[in-house]
């Protein structure tokens, strides 16, 4: 029988989704933290993992490369969702995608400068306010581009809110509570339903052990 896979996102994502993995009795055959490779047995023969970057992993599971993903929700909402189902949330790597400004600032114009790597996200939020907005993409230090007026505004992951008040910005409005939800490719899902749902079902129950450790 053809092994399942999960594509799993890197980082902070990763090291939060292996123990609920593990408590679901899905562990890796090896250590994915100190191994070069991408793809790894597991405890169950039946699923193997592949790690890779988070805006990938969508594309892994709609065109059936992975059956099944972790991936933060900004990622669903930033690149769409079709082709997958989104069964359930892990309630993991939890933050904030919202705006953010230099303290004090207040628009002037009637359009306003945006940067962000959420590009559609930005637009379709500006455009719901009926606000007109440049979005500027960028890849990296978003707090940059207010300092050097590239932007009025950016549109980030917000997690403590740390490296916006040492940059002299505050958060202003939130657009979306993020955290890492479980997709299914839905052609895996009618085929391979039973191996998939009971893999749901293990994780369910430990995502709602988790929150009860945390309550």
């Amino acid at each position: 029988m053809k092994k399942l896979t999960l594509a799993l996102t890197k980082g902070r994502i990763l090291k939060e989704t292996l123990p609920l993995l593990r408590e679901a009795g899905i562990e890796p055959l090896e250590d994915v933290h100190t191994s070069r490779k991408l793809i790894f047995d597991t405890t169950m023969p039946d699923l193997q993992l592949v790690i890779i970057r988070g805006t990938d992993v969508p594309t892994y599971v709609r065109l059936g490369a992975a059956d099944m993903g972790v991936v933060g929700k900004d990622i669903l909402l930033e690149h769409g969702a079709e082709g997958l189902y989104e069964p359930l949330d892990l309630g993991i790597a939890r933050c904030r995608l919202m705006t953010a400004a230099p303290v004090g600032w207040r628009s002037d114009g009637p359009r306003i400068r945006v940067a962000t790597k959420f590009v559609n996200i930005a637009r379709n939020y500006f455009a719901r306010r009926g606000q007109s907005a440049d979005v500027i993409k960028l890849y990296g230090a978003m707090e940059l581009a207010p300092m050097m007026q590239l932007a009025d505004l950016i549109v980030d992951i917000v997690d403590t809110g740390n490296t916006l008040r040492a940059n002299g910005m505050e958060p202003l409005e939130e657009i979306a509570a993020i955290s890492s939800r479980l997709i299914v490719n839905k052609a895996a899902m009618r085929s391979q339903h039973d191996s998939i749902a009971r893999i749901l079902a293990d994780l369910a129950a430990a995502v709602e052990g988790a929150g009860h450790a945390a309550a």
